[in-house]
């Protein structure tokens, strides 16, 4: 019931309450009551009371949501003090997770993270949320274009069109396989050795995924020490409100693209499941490029009491990838589409499997553990050389690595009043073990039914080289969200890492003739091992100056270890520094975001990286055979200056008012990246752009939805950008160069044609621009490996439950 009291300040009005449970009338603490996109934020005390000040007036709407009751929602209109006593109706199925899911904002399919949410921290950090039931995209194809596209400043990668990996970069920092962001899946790792070797050859299949979340550098403190920060797919659950429902989606496309994605998932009793099999498999654009991906995945969360769950998953991928090279600039002006590569393969399989334990200990304490681990391999056979030359034929290179790690993370939330004030404290821990064993030797010449048969020819004397690469890693992390005033946060961090690396092994010195023969060769074994402890600081602000307008900043040191390609490689295209370092630096954030009614949102900042020593590649010559090579090394300090932004408004809703039954949404992101070589000792890369760091990446887009029917347009824009560290143009080779400016648009459409049957398509690249994202010095070139032309898909959906 609400109740007016008089006598209140003519500006600012109290809102005070007991929030009790409706079965039995017993009081309940620890509830979260919010006005949404506002200051007011609080919790309730132990006897259920709660008190929300300063409350301007107007219309509001409060939120009450407390772990094991339903969500409830009041509607209020606020011009004296105000008495709100609410009652909450019990969840019989509890909550699978202890978390506070984030909302959809809207139905645009794009928000942000709560401050807190199940036992992470997200207050004064920039963080991204991309609902993937809201976002109208080519999902069989994993599209990364349209899937982030309102996510500001990411420089992405295509490696194939089947969307089989997955390569982006923030900031001005390297895509490849996103290793300079921590990958996860519902909240642990999934890449092939988060420490070692953090590149992701798994990509979760996008029809599956419920919503990618995306959180900038400061992350480090709760996710590892890296500078992109954290990207962490959240895959579907079953309905809560059925026992069994099933989805199937079949889509075929260009190039003799063909998709199935069926998936069954569901609640009964206390346990909620979800599983999918998705099977891909297509010919490429390009010749030379076929593929065929398998994937499937399983998950079960057991609620064993009011106060525990146990969640298992289990993933497995499979593919086999022909890879049909690179080019040289020459061949790409003549015809991108052709190839000159016929014996190059890829083939990778994936096992990922975790148990997660949350725990209520109390009203005001949270307990969740997560163990996992991963069994994979990749392998990678065919001819590495320069891409201006014939293929010699002959023996092809053979490279394979096998990844078995496993971990824990472990993590406390308490919440507590300072004052009259919520606050929340978070506590935890990491330990991981990873060994990835690494070989490469020589492979057959793919003649006869052997075109990809992945076997050494001298198994047990490798050409090349053989290592193990053991690590280990032990960290704690805390955090603290002060909240000093219903308008300011604080929220200051610290990480403590302990990393142990090694390698053990043998690497031959290799030379060949003109023709790829080996004509030279030397074992040389080789040992070495880096034991390395820090700590981490970091410092997070918030400050909300009005109802729906909040500035954040935020400060993070940050540290990046040498992976094992740092280590020992032996490829034509590509040298390593032996006395590469581990990458040192810090990373920042000034914004402010916010919404106008429900209507328009944005979020602008400013952010800054600094490297201290940055791991890039420059340009050398072979002094023998006089061929142009990448040389990997600590170039000198970067400085990654620049400005992201992000707007959407509802215009058809500006128009005609909240009331209108159709929806026009139009989006914009702007980045500008200014990122520099600083403070060099090398003439020839001082004050050069840092590679793969285009100055402006700019996307913008409109979104039409009314009745059944679903639109949208996508145009994107990302400038030149250089490979390496001296900014070369051209190279012979075409491993270094000019990437060229590129603009690519699409165009996706949805038909709901009722409960059960829906139909999408999407013309990708309709304008059929001929461009390219990436130069290669390894698989899948080397050389320019261009983008795919202008393609077609069209998918059927049928879902049935009960």
């Amino acid at each position: 019931m609400i109740v007016l009291l008089c006598g209140a300040n003519a500006n600012a009005f109290s809102v005070t309450g007991k929030i009790t449970n409706a079965k039995d009338g017993a009081a309940i603490p620890a509830v979260t009551v919010i006005i949404p996109h506002s200051s007011h934020h609080i919790t309730s005390d132990e006897n259920g009371r709660y008190t929300l000040t300063s409350v301007k007036t107007g219309h509001y709407t409060i939120t009450f949501t407390a772990v094991g009751f339903h969500e409830e929602k009041k509607e209020i209109d606020v011009a004296n003090d105000l008495v709100l006593d609410i009652q909450l109706n019990a969840d019989a199925r509890q909550l699978k997770t202890v978390e506070v899911k984030a909302g959809k904002d809207g139905s645009t399919g794009f928000t942000r993270l709560k401050d807190v949410e199940g036992t992470a921290i997200y207050a004064g950090k920039k963080s991204e949320v991309v609902v993937l039931s809201d976002v109208t995209a080519n999902k069989a194809t994993n599209n990364s274009r349209q899937i982030y596209a309102k996510v500001a400043g990411l420089n992405i990668w295509e490696n194939d069109g089947a969307g089989i990996q997955l390569g982006i970069g923030g900031r001005g920092l390297n895509p490849n396989r996103v290793t300079n962001f921590n990958t996860r899946q519902n909240g642990y790792d999934m890449s092939a050795d988060a420490l070692g070797y953090p590149e992701s050859y798994y990509s979760p299949a996008t029809e599956a995924v419920d919503r990618i979340e995306i959180v900038r550098g400061a992350a480090s403190l709760q996710y590892g020490t890296q500078f992109g920060g954290l990207v962490n797919f959240k895959i579907n659950q079953g309905p809560e409100d059925k026992q069994f429902e099933f989805t199937t989606r079949a889509t075929g496309g260009s190039w003799g693209f063909f998709n199935t994605f069926n998936s069954i998932g569901g609640t009964y009793k206390k346990l909620n499941y979800y599983a999918y099999y998705q099977h891909k498999s297509g010919d490429g654009w390009r010749p030379n490029s076929e593929f065929d991906v398998n994937t499937a995945y399983a998950g079960a969360a057991y609620q064993v009491n009011k106060k525990m769950t146990v969640t298992l998953n289990y993933t497995y991928m499979d593919y086999l990838a022909h890879q049909p090279g690179g080019l040289t600039d020459k061949m790409f002006a003549e015809d991108p589409g052709q190839s000159i590569r016929e014996r190059n393969w890829f083939k990778v399989k994936w096992n990922l499997a975790a148990a997660v334990l949350d725990y209520k200990i109390s009203d005001h304490l949270k307990f969740n553990s997560r163990f996992f681990g991963l069994a994979a391999s990749r392998s990678a056979l065919g001819i590495l050389t320069y891409i201006n030359r014939a293929d010699p034929g002959g023996d092809r290179d053979l490279w394979t690595d096998n990844y078995r790690n496993w971990g824990n993370e472990s993590r406390l939330l308490y919440s507590y009043n300072l004052g009259k004030n919520p606050s929340t404290l978070l506590v935890g821990m990491r330990y991981y073990e990873g060994h990835t064993q690494r070989e490469q030797g020589l492979g057959n010449d793919g003649s006869g039914g052997a075109k990809s048969d992945f076997q050494f020819n001298n198994p047990d004397s490798l050409e090349y080289s053989k290592y193990t690469f053991p690590n280990h890693n032990l960290s704690f992390f805390a955090e603290n969200i002060f909240r000093v005033s219903p308008k300011w946060s604080i929220v200051p961090g610290v990480r403590f890492e302990k990393i142990i690396t090694e390698a053990d092994g043998f690497y031959n010195t290799v030379n060949k003739d003109l023709a790829g023969n080996i004509i030279y060769s030397q074992r040389n074994d080789d040992y070495r091992k880096n034991s390395r402890a820090f700590i981490l600081g970091g410092l997070g602000v918030n400050y909300n100056a009005q109802e729906h307008v909040q500035f954040y900043a935020n400060f993070s040191q940050n540290y990046r270890a040498i992976n094992f390609s740092d280590m020992r490689v032996v490829n034509p295209n590509l040298q390593v520094d032996p006395n590469l370092k581990d990458e040192k630096g810090y990373s920042a954030d000034l914004g402010v975001r916010g919404r106008i009614k429900d209507i328009l949102s944005y979020d602008v900042n400013l952010f800054l990286i600094n490297y201290d020593n940055k791991i890039g590649t420059i340009l050398r010559v072979d002094s023998a055979s006089y061929n142009i090579y990448n040389y990997r090394t600590n170039v000198s300090q970067s400085r990654h200056l620049g400005m992201e932004s992000f707007v959407e408004a509802d215009v058809w809703r500006l128009i005609k008012g909240s009331g209108a039954k159709m929806s026009v949404t139009v989006f914009s992101n702007l980045s500008l990246i200014n990122a520099r070589y600083i403070n060099s000792k090398d003439p020839a890369v001082e004050g050069k752009k840092v590679e793969l760091a285009p100055d402006v990446i700019f996307k913008t887009g409109v979104a039409v939805k009314t009745g059944k029917l679903r639109v949208s347009y996508q145009f994107s824009y990302t400038s030149d950008q250089y490979t390496d560290a001296t900014n070369a143009v051209y190279t012979s080779n075409a491993i270094n160069g000019l990437i060229p400016s590129y603009t690519i648009m699409d165009l996706s459409a949805e038909y709901i044609i009722n409960k059960n049957f829906s139909v999408s398509g999407t013309i990708n690249n309709f304008m059929n621009q001929m461009y390219f994202t990436r130069r290669a010095d390894s698989y899948p070139g080397p050389g320019i490996i261009p983008s795919d032309a202008r393609s077609f898909y069209l998918t059927a959906q049928f879902k049935i439950g009960k």
